[in-house]
């Protein structure tokens, strides 16, 4: 079955893949079960938190970064 749905994928388009696991992504994201960031992971979510707060320039919107790479934009 898992084979089916390899060879499935290999058949949809860049865009359409990128979609494709933004949306299992997105059900990862929204089990109830979490997962625990090592200390490593934590302490850059930190400091990329921290530079983001301190100059919010230099961030963008996911919508906008997955738009220019879907070239919707």
């Amino acid at each position: 079955m898992l084979d089916n749905i390899r060879n499935q994928i290999k058949n949809l388009s860049i865009s359409e893949r990128i979609l494709l696991v933004e949306d299992i992504w997105d059900s990862i994201a929204n089990e109830e079960q979490s997962f625990e960031l090592t200390d490593k992971q934590k302490k850059l979510v930190r400091r990329r938190s921290k530079e983001l707060k301190d100059n919010p320039a230099v961030g963008k919107k996911w919508e906008e970064i997955r738009d220019k790479f879907l070239g919707k934009k």
